[in-house]
Protein backbone atom coordinates (compact mmCIF):
# COMPACT_ATOMS: atom_id res chain seq x y z
CA UNK A 1 0.00 0.00 0.00
CA UNK A 2 1.15 3.57 -1.09
CA UNK A 3 0.11 7.14 0.37
CA UNK A 4 -2.80 8.51 -1.14
CA UNK A 5 -2.52 11.84 -3.01
CA UNK A 6 -3.93 11.77 -5.96
CA UNK A 7 -6.11 14.32 -8.25
CA UNK A 8 -8.76 12.27 -8.12
CA UNK A 9 -10.79 11.20 -5.14
CA UNK A 10 -9.47 7.74 -3.64
CA UNK A 11 -11.62 5.81 -1.33
CA UNK A 12 -10.07 3.31 0.83
CA UNK A 13 -12.13 0.89 3.20
CA UNK A 14 -9.80 -1.83 5.43
CA UNK A 15 -11.88 -3.83 8.12
CA UNK A 16 -9.38 -6.02 10.79
CA UNK A 17 -10.42 -6.87 14.35
CA UNK A 18 -12.51 -4.64 15.44
CA UNK A 19 -11.04 -1.80 14.02
CA UNK A 20 -12.28 -0.16 10.55
CA UNK A 21 -10.52 2.43 8.49
CA UNK A 22 -11.95 4.71 5.59
CA UNK A 23 -9.99 7.68 3.82
CA UNK A 24 -10.47 10.04 1.01
CA UNK A 25 -8.81 12.76 -0.01
CA UNK A 26 -9.64 15.61 -2.68
CA UNK A 27 -8.37 18.53 -4.74
CA UNK A 28 -11.05 20.47 -3.89
CA UNK A 29 -12.42 23.23 -6.39
CA UNK A 30 -9.69 25.73 -6.03
CA UNK A 31 -6.02 24.62 -6.04
CA UNK A 32 -4.15 23.16 -9.20
CA UNK A 33 -2.27 20.45 -6.98
CA UNK A 34 -3.21 17.97 -3.63
CA UNK A 35 -0.46 18.75 -1.10
CA UNK A 36 -2.52 16.10 0.96
CA UNK A 37 -1.34 12.67 1.55
CA UNK A 38 -3.44 10.00 4.19
CA UNK A 39 -2.66 6.34 4.34
CA UNK A 40 -4.01 3.78 6.39
CA UNK A 41 -1.98 0.61 7.97
CA UNK A 42 -4.85 -2.09 8.98
CA UNK A 43 -1.99 -4.26 9.73
CA UNK A 44 -0.61 -2.23 12.48
CA UNK A 45 -3.82 -0.37 12.98
CA UNK A 46 -2.88 3.44 12.09
CA UNK A 47 -3.80 6.14 10.16
CA UNK A 48 -2.77 9.18 9.28
CA UNK A 49 -3.56 12.47 7.63
CA UNK A 50 -0.51 15.72 6.37
CA UNK A 51 -1.41 18.66 4.91
CA UNK A 52 1.82 19.96 2.81
CA UNK A 53 3.16 23.85 3.20
CA UNK A 54 5.26 25.92 1.32
CA UNK A 55 4.47 25.01 -2.14
CA UNK A 56 2.39 22.98 -4.31
CA UNK A 57 5.23 20.34 -5.65
CA UNK A 58 7.26 21.30 -1.88
CA UNK A 59 4.14 20.65 0.22
CA UNK A 60 3.02 17.74 -1.55
CA UNK A 61 6.84 16.08 -0.85
CA UNK A 62 6.69 16.83 2.58
CA UNK A 63 3.40 14.94 2.93
CA UNK A 64 4.77 12.25 1.63
CA UNK A 65 8.13 12.15 3.39
CA UNK A 66 5.44 11.89 6.52
CA UNK A 67 3.41 9.01 5.44
CA UNK A 68 7.01 6.53 4.51
CA UNK A 69 8.74 8.17 7.53
CA UNK A 70 5.73 6.61 9.80
CA UNK A 71 5.25 3.43 7.41
CA UNK A 72 8.99 2.61 8.12
CA UNK A 73 8.57 3.39 11.98
CA UNK A 74 5.91 0.53 12.44
CA UNK A 75 6.91 -2.01 10.12
CA UNK A 76 6.84 -5.05 11.77
CA UNK A 77 6.31 -3.66 14.81
CA UNK A 78 4.52 -6.80 17.55
CA UNK A 79 4.82 -5.16 21.15
CA UNK A 80 1.01 -3.33 21.11
CA UNK A 81 1.79 -2.22 24.67
CA UNK A 82 0.29 1.84 25.16
CA UNK A 83 4.04 2.64 26.21
CA UNK A 84 5.22 0.98 22.92
CA UNK A 85 2.70 2.38 20.37
CA UNK A 86 3.58 5.69 22.12
CA UNK A 87 7.19 5.90 21.17
CA UNK A 88 6.06 4.57 17.82
CA UNK A 89 4.39 8.05 17.15
CA UNK A 90 6.96 10.51 18.51
CA UNK A 91 9.80 8.25 16.40
CA UNK A 92 7.59 9.04 13.23
CA UNK A 93 7.50 12.32 13.62
CA UNK A 94 11.29 12.96 14.57
CA UNK A 95 12.55 10.64 11.75
CA UNK A 96 9.92 12.47 8.91
CA UNK A 97 11.18 15.50 10.44
CA UNK A 98 14.68 14.41 10.08
CA UNK A 99 14.43 13.38 6.35
CA UNK A 100 12.25 16.39 5.50
CA UNK A 101 14.95 18.31 6.77
CA UNK A 102 17.96 16.66 4.41
CA UNK A 103 15.77 16.69 1.68
CA UNK A 104 15.83 20.24 1.72
CA UNK A 105 19.28 19.94 2.51
CA UNK A 106 19.81 18.11 -0.69
CA UNK A 107 17.16 20.28 -2.59
CA UNK A 108 17.66 24.20 -1.86
CA UNK A 109 14.88 24.94 -3.99
CA UNK A 110 12.68 23.73 -1.48
CA UNK A 111 13.52 25.54 1.07
CA UNK A 112 10.40 26.32 3.45
CA UNK A 113 8.76 22.89 2.83
CA UNK A 114 7.10 21.09 5.61
CA UNK A 115 3.77 19.79 6.48
CA UNK A 116 1.08 19.50 9.55
CA UNK A 117 0.51 16.08 10.86
CA UNK A 118 -2.03 13.93 12.29
CA UNK A 119 -1.22 9.96 13.48
CA UNK A 120 -4.08 7.90 15.46
CA UNK A 121 -2.68 4.54 16.27
CA UNK A 122 -3.75 1.95 18.17
CA UNK A 123 -1.88 0.35 21.00
CA UNK A 124 -4.07 -3.36 23.24
CA UNK A 125 -5.79 -1.25 25.92
CA UNK A 126 -6.61 2.44 23.87
CA UNK A 127 -4.99 4.83 21.72
CA UNK A 128 -2.24 7.11 20.89
CA UNK A 129 -2.62 10.68 18.72
CA UNK A 130 0.59 12.74 17.40
CA UNK A 131 -0.07 16.07 16.30
CA UNK A 132 1.35 19.00 15.15
CA UNK A 133 0.05 21.87 13.08
CA UNK A 134 -3.45 22.98 12.17
CA UNK A 135 -5.06 19.40 10.85
CA UNK A 136 -7.37 18.07 13.73
CA UNK A 137 -8.31 14.82 14.98
CA UNK A 138 -11.54 14.78 16.64
CA UNK A 139 -13.42 11.37 18.41
CA UNK A 140 -17.16 11.05 18.52
CA UNK A 141 -18.44 9.42 21.23
CA UNK A 142 -22.19 8.74 22.56
CA UNK A 143 -22.93 10.97 19.96
CA UNK A 144 -20.74 14.01 21.21
CA UNK A 145 -17.84 15.38 19.21
CA UNK A 146 -14.54 16.54 20.68
CA UNK A 147 -11.41 18.07 18.99
CA UNK A 148 -8.51 16.31 20.85
CA UNK A 149 -6.24 18.05 19.56
CA UNK A 150 -5.57 21.93 20.25
CA UNK A 151 -4.14 24.27 16.88
CA UNK A 152 -1.07 25.35 16.68
CA UNK A 153 -1.76 28.38 14.75
CA UNK A 154 -1.50 32.51 15.98
CA UNK A 155 -5.29 32.50 16.14
CA UNK A 156 -5.85 30.03 18.44
CA UNK A 157 -3.33 31.39 20.96
CA UNK A 158 -5.52 34.83 20.67
CA UNK A 159 -8.17 33.12 21.24
CA UNK A 160 -7.17 31.32 24.33
CA UNK A 161 -5.65 34.98 25.49
CA UNK A 162 -9.05 36.26 24.82
CA UNK A 163 -7.92 38.47 22.36
CA UNK A 164 -10.61 37.50 19.66
CA UNK A 165 -13.87 35.65 20.08
CA UNK A 166 -14.35 32.35 18.30
CA UNK A 167 -16.45 33.87 15.91
CA UNK A 168 -14.24 36.43 14.19
CA UNK A 169 -11.31 33.03 13.53
CA UNK A 170 -12.61 32.53 10.09
CA UNK A 171 -12.35 35.72 9.02
CA UNK A 172 -9.31 36.48 11.16
CA UNK A 173 -6.42 37.69 8.55
CA UNK A 174 -3.69 35.52 10.08
CA UNK A 175 -5.80 32.18 10.47
CA UNK A 176 -3.88 30.27 8.30
CA UNK A 177 -0.31 31.20 10.02
CA UNK A 178 1.17 28.29 12.06
CA UNK A 179 3.42 28.02 14.48
CA UNK A 180 4.18 24.49 14.72
CA UNK A 181 5.16 22.23 11.62
CA UNK A 182 7.33 19.24 10.07
CA UNK A 183 10.77 20.75 8.64
CA UNK A 184 10.24 24.15 10.59
CA UNK A 185 13.11 23.18 12.99
CA UNK A 186 15.36 20.72 13.80
CA UNK A 187 13.66 20.03 16.91
CA UNK A 188 9.86 18.60 16.66
CA UNK A 189 7.77 20.41 18.90
CA UNK A 190 5.17 17.78 18.99
CA UNK A 191 1.58 16.96 20.87
CA UNK A 192 0.91 13.50 21.87
CA UNK A 193 -2.21 12.64 23.48
CA UNK A 194 -3.21 9.22 24.62
CA UNK A 195 -6.50 7.60 25.85
CA UNK A 196 -9.06 4.47 26.35
CA UNK A 197 -10.71 2.94 23.08
CA UNK A 198 -14.48 2.82 23.76
CA UNK A 199 -16.94 0.48 21.31
CA UNK A 200 -18.83 3.05 19.01
CA UNK A 201 -15.96 5.35 19.12
CA UNK A 202 -15.53 7.16 15.93
CA UNK A 203 -11.94 8.81 15.48
CA UNK A 204 -11.71 11.39 12.27
CA UNK A 205 -8.48 12.76 11.15
CA UNK A 206 -8.36 15.94 8.50
CA UNK A 207 -6.96 18.76 7.02
CA UNK A 208 -7.91 22.49 7.39
CA UNK A 209 -9.68 22.25 4.37
CA UNK A 210 -12.50 20.48 5.53
CA UNK A 211 -12.72 22.27 8.56
CA UNK A 212 -11.84 25.68 7.62
CA UNK A 213 -15.49 25.20 5.24
CA UNK A 214 -17.66 22.72 7.30
CA UNK A 215 -18.89 23.92 11.15
CA UNK A 216 -18.29 21.48 13.66
CA UNK A 217 -22.12 20.78 14.29
CA UNK A 218 -22.09 20.13 10.49
CA UNK A 219 -19.34 17.48 11.03
CA UNK A 220 -20.92 15.89 13.81
CA UNK A 221 -24.58 15.68 12.42
CA UNK A 222 -22.31 13.68 9.38
CA UNK A 223 -20.83 11.35 11.46
CA UNK A 224 -24.15 10.92 13.68
CA UNK A 225 -26.00 9.32 10.60
CA UNK A 226 -26.11 5.50 10.52
CA UNK A 227 -24.62 5.35 7.09
CA UNK A 228 -20.95 3.12 6.37
CA UNK A 229 -17.99 4.90 7.82
CA UNK A 230 -17.12 5.26 3.61
CA UNK A 231 -20.10 7.02 3.03
CA UNK A 232 -19.76 9.32 5.86
CA UNK A 233 -16.20 10.61 4.28
CA UNK A 234 -17.94 10.89 1.18
CA UNK A 235 -20.29 13.07 2.72
CA UNK A 236 -17.73 15.06 4.92
CA UNK A 237 -15.34 16.01 1.40
CA UNK A 238 -18.90 16.77 -0.74
CA UNK A 239 -19.81 19.48 2.36
CA UNK A 240 -15.97 20.83 2.00
CA UNK A 241 -16.60 21.15 -1.54
CA UNK A 242 -20.38 22.52 -1.50
CA UNK A 243 -19.24 25.12 0.60
CA UNK A 244 -16.52 26.71 -1.30
CA UNK A 245 -13.69 23.50 -2.23
CA UNK A 246 -10.71 26.31 -1.37
CA UNK A 247 -8.37 23.80 -0.16
CA UNK A 248 -7.52 19.98 -0.49
CA UNK A 249 -9.89 18.13 1.88
CA UNK A 250 -8.49 14.54 3.12
CA UNK A 251 -10.68 12.57 5.77
CA UNK A 252 -9.63 9.36 7.85
CA UNK A 253 -12.86 7.79 9.87
CA UNK A 254 -11.24 5.29 12.33
CA UNK A 255 -14.07 3.39 13.93
CA UNK A 256 -14.43 0.82 16.98
CA UNK A 257 -16.49 -2.07 17.39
Amino acid sequence: MTPQNQRNPILEEYEMSRKKFAGQTDIGLKRKNNEDVFFISPDQFFCLAADGIGGAAAGAVASQIFAESTIETFGGISDRSGKEIKQHVQKAFRLANDNILQHVNQNPDHQGMGCTAELLAFSDDGFIVGHIGDSRTYCLRNKHLEQLTRDHTIVQQQLEAGLITRDKIKQHPLRNVIFRSLGLAGEVELDVLKGQAHPEDLFLLCSDGLTDMVSDDHICDILRTGADIDYKVEDLIAAAKSAGGNDNITVVLAAVY
